[in-house]
């Protein structure tokens, strides 16, 4: 499993035309037991946590897809290369916990927190992250479809470290997420990819936004205020009712301006 992670994140997460981009799933068989079935119970993560006496626990690789986990006191275990597939970790406490390289497809993670979580390899598409707390996590992964509305994210590490990058460009996959009223501020996502990500009202506040791409992302009434838009690809953007435009950096370097919308038609 940890084999297959690795590969398919190399493909998904790296730069390249577009023609060669692979989708972050292809080769997995997500059909499998591993994928979609658990191997404990939560009786028995719950005898776990009293065992261990407030010392995290060890569920790296494990398969633990489709269990209740809600509420329950998970700060800083090591779920490296573990299936959580449609789980509940609804006001899960993952504080500090390791996830990378995790699976987490359509789970629920709404109200849970995250912050500090290493994310990196995580893949959560269309995973449930309302309301979750995921402040200073470093999201590396794939979480194209996710719900994040109303998530805080304050100084979030999703951007791309071009100084190691011997596997290729990694950096965090937005596209299509729901970012609705999110409060971003000061998180880092440069050279992200938001494409048609959903930013209504979010609070982008000294949000490093460079070189990434926004092309048909909705950004209607979202604060921007002292956030970078260096070389941001705004192609079909709704850049409509914006706070803070007059203080935005580098707004003017945006790329393909001429194709974003900047007035609400009527």
């Amino acid at each position: 499993m940890r084999r297959l992670a690795l590969s398919v994140l190399l493909a998904a997460l790296a730069i390249g035309p577009a023609t060669a981009e692979q989708d972050l799933l292809l080769g997995a068989d997500m059909t499998s037991p591993a994928m979609t079935k658990a191997e404990m119970s939560r009786a028995d993560i719950e005898a776990m946590i009293k065992a261990a006496d407030g010392k995290p626990l060890d569920l790296h690789d494990k398969s633990l897809s489709g269990l209740d986990l809600s509420g329950l006191d998970l700060k800083g275990a090591n779920l490296r290369t573990a299936r959580l597939n449609k789980a509940n970790l609804r006001g899960a406490d993952l504080t500090g916990a390791n996830l990378q390289q995790a699976w987490l497809l359509k789970a629920d993670l709404s109200g849970a927190k995250l912050a500090d979580a290493a994310m990196f390899g995580i893949t959560a598409r269309d995973a449930n992250f309302s309301g979750a707390d995921l402040s200073r996590s470093l999201p590396i992964g794939d979480f194209k479809g996710a719900n994040m509305s109303g998530a805080t994210l304050v100084d979030l590490r999703g951007g791309a470290d071009i100084k190691n990058q011997s596997m290729g460009l990694m950096r965090a996959v937005f596209t299509s997420v729901n970012l609705s009223g999110a409060n971003l501020k000061g998180a880092n996502l440069g050279r992200s990819r938001l494409e048609y990500a959903n930013l209504t009202d979010a609070d982008l506040t000294d949000v490093v936004l460079m070189g990434s791409d926004l092309s048909g992302a909705n950004l209607t009434g979202a604060t921007v205020a002292g956030a970078d838009f260096k070389n941001v690809d705004v192609s079909g953007a709704r850049l409509i009712d914006l706070k803070g435009e007059d203080r935005a950096r580098d707004w003017g370097s945006r790329v393909n301006i001429d194709r974003a919308v900047t007035q609400a038609s009527h």
